[in-house]
């Protein structure tokens, strides 16, 4: 890993090439709506994803700043610092300037919201800055901190006191009695030395996919340190990333928590303006041994060429953990976008076409399709998506080489061993938002009976693989692992928010939001939780609450 950082720190203080701003877009989508319909559409050859795309993307298709210009809110005074303080509350960054050569923006983040979970009072209180900027057009760099304290829904509370960290969003800390203090960060730097090649050096997260979800990689879990470099040659994009995880179940003896390695390698090739394809594999490759002795990055893992590593570990020769995995994405019409993933862990032919449930048999499946200016209605976007993931999918015999970060799931938040359909609608006029979300999905759920005793039915990727439960009513232990296998748990939860944008230069925005969720545990009263809140906030990135 340093070695990579060195070498692309070289490269930054050499290159002299200029080319478009290198300036990353924020994950979050619901404020992008202008952007993605651009990606998505019949128009152009564009790779949608790998994400966080970059604005150097959009130089051919889109014009960022023409586009940004039209949301402004024009308001013309006599006086020039009234109409700068206008513009720096609702239309342009909070502290800002801009030449031919140089920009920087200095903008405030802010959480500040109140609401109700029945009759518990919940709230959020988040303050932090970013600073974003660009040097000539060929480098960027980026940076945000923020620090928050919280009293959270009963079932987030539940959640960060199980697994001791706020969902995505960092280590957590117990605020007097219900509450949690916690802090985050991110930063980046983004070079272009030629046209073809980007290096991204930063602390954040990333996200392969076309969906809401992603089965490969999400922005579900904490930030972490990563190496991204992208070479876009023809019509292929070829992504190596390289990070580091930690494993929060493990503190060693520099106080330090356990750490691994994964190294990801994509391809997507866009085959026409309709049609995209993409190979991707992944390595996790544990950062000590049981003693605790740093075992650092295997230099055969930097190497950039797809493959060549995950085979060694399906012929047996590598300990470590190892997935492959596909997307596709079509595009019918001009903006309506079908897509999907598929995830091997492991599979062996003769039991899946058996089909007597086999343990080793793991992979995850995406199947969706979204519209942007749906029915020809500007800025009505409609996404209907359905996640199916094998029990024991992402976990390894080794729990320090699961495909996991921080005690979260580095894919789908629920784990393994469910299946999930989300609905999702969204309608701006102006700067007004109405977003709607559906989640409907069932799990199996790994039991401790009433004497203590554990049955891993493969929901928890955390848990040894090996440590499987015998199914009852098979003469050997490694059948009868179906999907939904266990205490079965089902979910439905629906999410609406009615918000203005205050300033999109930062997405500042007032909104009211009203989740209703119910979670029926077999065998047990239902769980139901009805919240509304309201307040202000920075919507800079997704945070995943439907679990």
């Amino acid at each position: 890993m340093k070695k990579i950082i060195y070498t692309l720190l070289i490269c930054l203080l050499t290159a002299t090439y200029s080319y478009s701003q290198e300036l990353l877009i924020p994950l979050n989508d619901d404020y992008e709506m202008e952007i993605q319909t651009a990606a998505y559409s019949s128009d152009y050859r564009f790779h949608t994803s790998m994400k966080s795309w970059s604005e150097y993307q959009f130089k051919d298709i889109l014009d960022l700043d023409s586009l940004n210009k039209s949301q402004f809110i024009v308001k013309n005074y006599n006086k020039k610092w009234k109409n700068i303080v206008w513009n720096s509350i609702f239309n342009t960054d909070f502290i800002g300037t801009k030449t031919d050569d140089f920009y920087i923006g200095i903008n405030p983040i802010v959480d500040f919201q109140v609401g109700k979970d029945g009759s518990k009072s919940t709230w959020v209180n988040t303050r932090g800055a970013e600073v974003k900027g660009t040097i000539g057009d060929n480098f960027a760099f980026y940076t945000n901190l923020r620090e928050n304290q919280a009293v959270f829904p009963d079932y987030i509370t539940d959640f960060a006191n199980v697994n001791k960290v706020i969902p995505g969003q960092g280590h957590a800390r117990k605020f007097k009695e219900t509450g949690f203090d916690y802090a985050n960060a991110s930063a980046y730097i983004s070079l272009r030395p030629m046209y073809w090649l980007n290096g991204t050096l930063g602390y954040g997260k990333n996200f392969i996919g076309d969906g809401y979800r992603s089965l490969i990689l999400s922005d579900n879990a904490f930030a972490y340190p990563y190496v991204k470099l992208t070479a876009d040659i023809w019509n292929i994009q070829y992504t190596c990333l390289y990070s580091q995880m930690s494993d929060k179940r493990r503190v060693l003896d520099d106080d330090t928590f356990a750490r691994k390695n994964i190294v990801i390698h994509y391809l997507d090739w866009a085959v026409t303006k309709r049609l995209n394809l993409g190979l991707f594999d992944a390595m996790v490759c544990k950062g000590q041994d049981e003693n605790g002795v740093r075992r650092g990055l295997d230099f055969q893992y930097i190497n950039p060429i797809i493959f060549l590593r995950t085979t060694d570990y399906y012929v047996g020769t590598s300990p470590d953990n190892a997935l492959l995995g596909a997307t596709a994405s079509f595009i019918a019409g001009k903006h309506t976008t079908f897509y999907a993933q598929f995830v091997l862990d492991e599979m062996t032919v003769k039991e899946f076409i058996g089909g007597n449930g086999y343990w080793a048999n793991k992979q995850s499946y995406q199947f969706g399709v979204k519209s942007f200016d749906c029915f020809n209605v500007k800025n009505l976007f409609l996404q209907g998506e359905f996640n199916m993931v094998r029990p024991y999918m992402y976990s390894h015999y080794d729990g320090e080489d699961n495909y996991a970060h921080l005690n979260q799931p580095l894919a789908h938040p629920w784990g393994a061993n469910f299946y999930e359909i989300v609905a999702r609608a969204q309608y701006n006029y102006k700067r007004f938002y109405f977003q709607y979300k559906m989640n409907f999905g069932q799990w199996g759920d790994d039991i401790t009976t009433e004497d203590g005793e554990f049955q891993y039915y493969g929901h928890d990727i955390y848990q040894n693989y090996y440590d499987y439960y015998q199914i009852e009513g098979y003469d050997k232990p490694y059948y009868g692992h179906y999907m939904l296998t266990g205490e079965l748990n089902t979910l439905m939860m629906n999410n609406f928010v009615v918000s203005w944008l205050v300033n999109p230069s930062y997405n500042l925005n007032v909104f009211a939001e009203v989740t209703h969720r119910n979670q029926k545990i077999e065998g047990l009263d239902n769980i139901n939780d009805f919240i509304i809140s309201f307040g202000i906030r920075t919507t800079l990135d997704r945070k995943y609450y439907d679990f």
